[in-house]
């Protein structure tokens, strides 16, 4: 253990690492950005980035190589939208998976030693209901466009979560937060990536930062940009004496799992 470890206030076994990941700019990003109304468009259904986004997301990718990051992840957990799933892939995937980014489709190749394996989860993904943007393609041809990303993890085939008619609450949101990280703490990888989207990493910081001073909170839950990666440090402060069992976020609803706390 190192020094930093040593001088660490809880121990080390009860911490996890989180690095936070806002995909690149997507399509939707762009169009937003000049016309709110357009995010309702049929043409933006599941969006992909666009070539700024993956340019950062290149950016990114030899950040996280040349500063020794990708050799310490354990799993990368990424929201199943095309637009964070070709984040994941173009940063943490291995070289022939990330150069398929300009492609339809990445090339299958078992992760390795230089490689994390990359998980596709429901629970992180965007904000549900009524934006085409923010509605998924079917399991079975997510497989097909990645299919070396994990998706054993996905409940049914169809995107059931996506309402046409129904925007999902701020208070939904930050419920389905709770639940994710109740399932994170489950996994008994300790260093882990989440790639997702810019609300969602906020209210995961704000499921994890109820314990910080106030003007901690604010500044740890301030808006991502695209392609930002941002870490914590958070702290099971229960008594557990054995590990939860590994489930899936489902069936996590039915444990009884303590929730980790950001360090500060």
């Amino acid at each position: 253990m190192n020094t930093a470890a040593a001088q660490f206030p809880y121990p080390w076994q009860r911490c996890k690492i989180i690095h936070l990941v806002r995909h690149g700019q997507a399509m939707h990003n762009v169009e937003g950005d000049k016309d709110r109304k357009a995010l309702l468009s049929d043409h933006l259904f599941d969006a992909q980035l666009s070539p700024l986004g993956l340019q950062q997301v290149c950016k990114l990718r030899n950040d996280v190589h040349a500063s020794g990051l990708l050799k310490k992840i354990d799993l990368v957990i990424t929201s199943p939208l095309y637009r964070t799933m070709q984040t994941a892939m173009g940063v943490f995937g291995s070289e022939s998976q990330a150069d398929g980014g300009n492609n339809d489709k990445f090339s299958a190749i078992p992760s390795g030693l230089n490689c994390p394996p990359i998980m596709a989860v429901e629970l992180c993904r965007d904000r549900l209901g009524q934006r085409p943007c923010d509605m998924r393609r079917r399991v079975s041809e997510c497989q097909d466009l990645f299919p070396s990303i994990d998706f054993t993890m996905m409940d049914s085939e169809e995107d059931s979560m996506w309402n046409p008619d129904v925007r999902e609450s701020e208070d939904e949101m930050a419920a389905r937060m709770v639940l994710f990280m109740e399932w994170l703490w489950t996994r008994p990888e300790q260093e882990i990536v989440i790639v997702s989207h810019g609300i969602i990493l906020q209210h995961i910081l704000y499921v994890l930062g109820n314990d910080c001073h106030p003007t901690v909170r604010s500044a740890l839950c301030k808006r991502f940009d695209n392609c930002e990666l941002r870490s914590v440090v958070i702290v099971d402060k229960s008594l557990r004496v054995a590990d939860s069992p590994l489930c899936s976020p489902r069936e996590v609803a039915k444990l009884n799992v303590s929730r980790g706390e950001v360090s500060n």
